[in-house]
């Protein structure tokens, strides 16, 4: 079968046009949660960055994951926000495949990131007396470049796949965003090989991540459980409750949308999808934050130094 020409393809995103006043309020919500977004993971990227008491794996792979989340839900929200305002809600063939492309990538990534954050607080909470030794800077680096090669890899293969698909009918994705699976379904051919490499990647990305971070908080609380002292399980426990929370939120959120009955009113099923990729990422710098001692030092300092150069600053005007 002939292929269209990519530049002759545009797809509709129907989102929620039925409830044009759901619209309305959605963009409210969801440019509230964005501006959220972009404050709150740049502001973990740069306490990460200027206070030394931060230099930490723990921090450098948090680092990874806000500026991940950054790129994220920028692939997605903004156009987002203008179809929910305007009429036409179409896409162009190649700015479709971008943002799935984009957003693909950085969801594996994320899945093998806090896999490799898990097994840093492994360490950390196992292997105390080693812990400067085996998380080195450059194994750390390392396991960062493997979270984000893999997540590449896994997102050119099933994109270039994709790609390779005729569409030949109306190309109405029944979604707010270009998602891969909806993507595919447009296409007027066989498309069994894209669903069994779909398939595959979400077993090797979302099961096999969370099977390393299951195993290593069973060694954690078997190790955490043989501590003596009260005040010592619970500043042990301090240091995963964060991880464990962001996981919890993350795997929690796509594991009801995947096995959840399929809804009769598709609506509930594009808000729960919503939720998975909007609040999830606004969530992980607050769970951070939040209790977070080491956290709230670096940010009083930053503010601290920054009302002492405004200070400066006046005193020599």
């Amino acid at each position: 079968m002939e292929r269209t020409n990519w530049t002759e393809i545009e797809f509709i995103l129907q989102g929620l046009s039925e409830y044009p006043r759901a619209e309305k309020f959605l963009f409210v919500i969801c440019l509230v949660m964005y501006l959220v977004i972009l404050l709150g993971n740049s502001t973990l990227i740069i306490l990460t960055l200027l206070d030394a008491r931060l230099h930490t794996p723990m921090y450098f792979f948090l680092g990874n994951l806000s500026f991940l989340d950054i790129w994220y839900t920028s692939s997605f929200i903004p156009s987002m926000l203008i179809h929910f305002l305007s009429e036409k809600k179409s896409i162009s063939f190649t700015r479709c495949v971008v943002q799935m492309s984009v957003s693909y990538t950085m969801g594996s990534t994320e899945c093998v990131l806090l896999a490799v954050m898990a097994y840093d607080r492994y360490v950390a909470i196992c292997i105390p007396l080693r812990y400067p030794i085996i998380m080195s800077k450059a194994l750390c680096i390392q396991m960062a470049a493997l979270s984000w090669g893999l997540g590449f890899l896994n997102s050119l293969t099933e994109t270039i796949l994709a790609v390779r698909l005729p569409f030949c009918g109306k190309n109405a994705i029944n979604h707010f965003v270009c998602e891969i699976l909806a993507f595919v379904k447009l296409a007027c051919t066989d498309i069994s090989l894209n669903e069994i490499t779909i398939m595959l990647g979400n077993v090797l990305f979302l099961f096999s991540p969370l099977l390393l971070i299951c195993v290593s908080y069973i060694f954690i609380l078997s190790t955490v459980l043989r501590i003596n002292s009260a005040e010592g399980r619970k500043k042990a426990f301090s240091t995963c409750s964060a991880h464990v929370t962001v996981v919890t939120v993350f795997y929690g959120t796509i594991l009801f949308m995947y096995m959840k009955p399929k809804s009769k009113d598709s609506a509930f099923d594009k808000l729960i999808a919503l939720f998975y990729g909007v609040v999830t990422p606004m969530l992980n710098p607050i769970i951070y934050s939040l209790r977070n001692t080491e956290v709230h030092g670096a940010m009083r300092k930053l503010m601290t130094r920054l009302v002492w150069e405004e200070r400066m600053r006046n005193l020599h005007l």
